[in-house]
């Protein structure tokens, strides 16, 4: 275990039981106090650590460079792994309930430290491409059986290669950014011909996301054994759907309009190095991979999923799902392996998602497709109401953690409301 990892590590700022981001975590965000310029910093407790104030005074020196002086984090991950570690080791260090260096500096601790409460987050990475997996067994056996039936509920290749689409990253969106209910063509069952109009089936994906670092030369792919070299850290992702339009456009390309209007991540970064404790074994793959996707070990990772809804009439959310990125089939360094493996050049900044999380148990799974079973097993809750997709208004909320000992290694939240569809058009 790295020593950045201690349980026993306490920081000089109070870090409530509980909280999601103790010492042993550092996750890396972008955030702006009223009309100042976008910083970079670190969560503690319930404080952000401006990183370019301590940049300033000199204390990462060893970097080589000033990487935290700039409006996102791409800079600092186009630097590698090294680098990352070296960060935060020092970070650790300077947070330390015995360490006198920043604790006892009341100058730069009054800059450097502030209540999370008065600033507004902002998207971390100045995201490149974009690629969303479907690496959940389950959510793929789900959903093909709805729609083709148990025999054929996985296609040939799905058990060969962790499948997946680029999509789009104008449309993705930090945490608290509401999203308008997309409009698009979407054929009835009962209809020859499609129909225009506000998608009528709008659902959430439970899902997370990877960024990558240095990336690659072009033409020379990332192997397994040194993926994970080149992925910084993970952030909770929700991959709005519309499954109306979705069904009418997907075939035979995938996935267009049904998910191009929006994502949503959360603001902080927790980095592999802050994951490491919490890797375990993953799935049993059914049939051996390709050499090129082989690796062993522990290669997935203990990360427990929440997922709360709360309509406008609601008095708060509800829990509807829980599940664990433990549970995907394909996992992240087998992810980048074979996103690169014909030469393609990932870059610092790209983002790629996991698809949606579900495990083997319905309150496991991640969507309200599966949780509702296509709207014919509508969700209950305390106030009378129902769900079977989302209505205008309702309230999406994801939590995401690892259960270290005594402490908790957390990724706060994402969260975005579904407002009515926009009916003009510039």
């Amino acid at each position: 275990m790295h020593h950045t990892n201690d349980p026993n590590l306490k920081s000089f700022i109070p870090v409530p039981e509980g909280s999601h981001f103790p010492i042993q975590n550092l996750p890396y965000g972008v955030f702006r106090r009223g009309n100042s310029p976008k910083r970079i910093g670190v969560a503690i407790g319930h404080y952000v650590l401006d990183l370019s104030v301590l940049e300033e005074a000199g204390f990462f020196s060893d970097l080589g460079r000033d990487v935290f002086s700039h409006s996102n984090i791409n800079p600092f991950l186009g630097l590698g792994w090294r680098a990352w570690r070296k960060a935060r080791e020092i970070i650790s260090r300077l947070l330390r309930e015995d360490e006198p260096a920043l604790r006892d500096n009341t100058k730069i601790r009054e800059k450097a430290i502030i209540p999370i409460n008065q600033v507004e987050m902002q998207l971390p990475v100045d995201i490149g491409d974009y690629t969303d997996f479907y690496s959940s067994k389950e959510h793929a056996t789900n959903v093909g059986t709805m729609f083709r039936g148990k025999e054929n509920a996985l296609l040939p290749n799905w058990l060969h290669l962790p499948v997946a689409y680029h999509g789009r990253s104008s449309s993705i969106v930090v945490s608290g950014t509401n999203l308008h209910r997309p409009r698009g063509q979407a054929k009835p069952d009962n209809q020859n011909r499609p129909e225009f109009g506000p998608s009528h089936l709008m659902d959430f994906e439970l899902e997370m996301g990877f960024f990558t670092g240095n990336g690659n030369p072009m033409g020379v792919p990332i192997s397994i054994d040194k993926a994970q070299n080149h992925i910084f850290g993970m952030v909770l992702l929700n991959d709005w759907s519309s499954r109306d339009i979705q069904k009418w456009e997907y075939q035979p390309l995938g996935p267009f309009l049904s998910k191009n209007f929006g994502t949503s991540i959360s603001p902080w970064i927790v980095t592999l190095d802050a994951l490491e404790p919490f890797r375990v074994p993953g799935p049993i793959q059914e049939i051996e991979p390709l050499p090129y996707l082989r690796s062993g070990g522990n290669r997935a990772y203990d990360i427990q999923l929440e997922v709360f809804l709360q309509g406008k009439n609601m008095d708060k959310p509800h829990s509807i799902s829980v599940s664990n990125l433990k549970y995907m089939y394909w996992d992240i360094f087998q992810q980048l392996a074979h996103h690169t493996i014909t030469g393609c050049n990932v870059r610092p900044g790209d983002l790629m998602a996991s698809g949606t999380i579900s495990g083997p148990a319905k309150e496991n799974y991640g969507s309200l497709l599966e949780l509702t079973w296509r709207g014919a097993k509508p969700i209950p809750f305390p106030n009378g109401e129902t769900r079977k997709f989302l209505e205008d208004n309702d309230t999406v909320i994801f939590s995401g953690w690892c259960q270290g000992n005594g402490y908790r290694v957390g990724f706060g939240e994402v969260k975005g409301k579904l407002l009515p569809a926009i009916k003009e058009s510039l």
